[in-house]
């Protein structure tokens, strides 16, 4: 290349956290695969309906696959690392510490996964709340939502993991605060999966009617 100096290559890894395993891929500037990885992850099924991973093990292998995929790179040339993951919800107390959303305290296991349907009692008692806030999900929340999975541990949890807990995050959540100790949160996840509006914020009158004033009470901090 002639008349200056050819810019260095930029790269870029996204991570993928599926059901049963976590893939990362390393792309260049004009998105040609050059790595990929993957590692399995555990799940747990304690009882019917309940279905269970562990957030520690995720970010494993998490860490697992993206060092593989970058073999070789200067780290500098990285531009961009991203995430996405299930609708799964994870549960931290408020030293960032795994609490347990299982009757058998297994504080390890401390994430509701998506395709868990524990909460079968607590999503029909929202749908027949018909709020405005359902617009945004379809008309009908589904089973695999956050406000239905936290709805249970409030019911069925309240001393080992409710009253404990500090942060409840949504898996792709939890992951870009443990890459970089920032725990904002996206807005496709909140639009998405807990009611939040991009113009109007949280509704209180939902998670009032529904059983969860304590969000509102405490200004949205947990979530």
């Amino acid at each position: 290349m002639s008349g200056g100096e050819q810019k260095p290559e930029r790269y870029y890894v996204g991570v993928d956290v599926g059901t049963g395993s976590v893939r990362a891929a390393l792309v260049d500037q004009s998105g040609v695969l050059l790595a990929f990885a993957d590692q399995p992850i555990k799940k747990w099924e304690p009882q019917f309906n309940h279905h269970e991973q562990s957030s520690e093990d995720i970010w494993a292998a998490c860490c697992v696959v993206t060092k593989k995929v970058v073999q070789g790179i200067d780290l500098n040339q990285i531009r961009g690392l991203g995430f996405d993951a299930t609708c799964s919800l994870v549960v931290l107390d408020k030293q960032f510490r795994p609490l347990p959303v299982n009757h058998e305290e297994d504080s390890h296991r401390n994430v509701i996964m998506w395709l868990d349907h524990r909460a079968v009692s607590q999503v029909n008692r929202i749908n027949e709340t018909k709020h405005s806030v359902l617009q945004y999900v379809g008309g009908v929340m589904s089973v695999e939502m956050q406000a239905p999975k936290l709805l249970w541990l409030k019911e069925n949890l309240r001393e080992t993991c409710w009253d404990k807990a500090g942060h409840f995050f949504d898996l792709p959540d939890f992951l870009s605060w443990k890459a970089t100790g920032v725990t904002a949160r996206s807005l496709c996840s909140l639009v998405c999966k807990w009611t939040y509006s991009a113009e109007r914020g949280w509704d209180d009158s939902f998670w009032k009617m529904i059983g969860l004033e304590d969000f509102v009470a405490d200004n949205y901090s947990k979530i």
